[in-house]
């Protein structure tokens, strides 16, 4: 066990000292558990399920043939110097993604046509090894129930680094203050920001936690905030939008 305190370790900086079981090996029994990673994109309230980590065990690198093999417990940044060291592609999507890949996967990051999901062959849970075409997936999401311990992925030459340096500069409006990331999906054929800034909530405060005047889309931790100011701004934001424009604002973060 290990005790985490999410106002210091989660990218926003809210939530409670708790107990993380470490896992250091696939578990036996599918025992379930809420995976924690990085808790770039967790808000923690006070009373959460069972929690847990991958250790370090699970954060590896490994090229097997036309593959390479990734643990769920590897930072994206590690992935991403690592390709662009070894002149792989298909990973340029993980320039200033935070997170680990277990997590990246689960939620199949990208952006617009760039997601995770394009090069990933399959994924190993305590079930063995499932090819991605018995996987739900769609936009920043995924069906994906257990514990992601390793993807395996294609393995290509050529690093793109016109599209790394489109996702370094596209991530440039990114607030600096502690942020959960992109707080809403963005429905279809639309953008969460915009339908945010339409409500007049792009900057918009309760207590200490706020929609960031650089991106509305954006939560941000201006300093103090709570769980109960989080959750109170995310509920007003999907009220104002459902009857200014009909539309039911889904959670990108996730709220344990």
């Amino acid at each position: 066990m290990k005790i985490i305190n999410f106002a210091k370790y989660s990218s926003i900086k809210i939530g409670p000292i708790c107990k993380i079981k470490v896992l250091n090996e696939i578990q036996k029994e599918n025992e379930t558990f809420t995976i924690i990673g990085g808790a770039n994109n967790l808000l923690v309230s006070n009373n959460p399920p069972k929690l847990a980590k991958l250790s370090k065990k699970f954060d590896y690198i490994k090229e097997e043939g036309n593959t390479i093999c990734i643990g769920g417990a590897t930072p994206a940044g590690k992935v991403l110097t690592y390709c662009k060291k070894h002149n792989i592609k298909g990973f340029e999507l993980l320039q200033k993604l935070p997170g680990v890949m277990g997590g990246i996967i689960k939620m199949n990051a990208g952006l617009k046509e760039h997601e995770i999901f394009n090069n990933l062959i399959s994924i190993k849970t305590i079930n063995g090894y499932t090819k991605k075409e018995y996987i739900n997936f769609g936009y920043r999401q995924t069906d994906i129930k257990n514990i992601i311990y390793e993807g395996i992925f294609k393995k290509e030459k050529e690093f793109d680094k016109n599209l790394f340096k489109y996702f370094e500069n596209l991530r440039k409006n990114q607030p600096s203050l502690p942020s959960a990331g992109s707080c809403f999906k963005n429905p279809k054929n639309d953008y969460a920001g915009r339908l945010l800034q339409k409500c007049n909530l792009k900057g918009y405060k309760i207590g200490d936690v706020g929609f960031s005047d650089k991106h509305a889309n954006f939560l941000v931790n201006h300093g103090k905030g709570t769980f109960k100011d989080a959750m109170s701004l995310i509920t007003l934001a999907q009220k104002k939008v459902y009857e200014k424009f009909g539309i039911n604002l889904e959670l990108e973060i996730i709220v344990v």
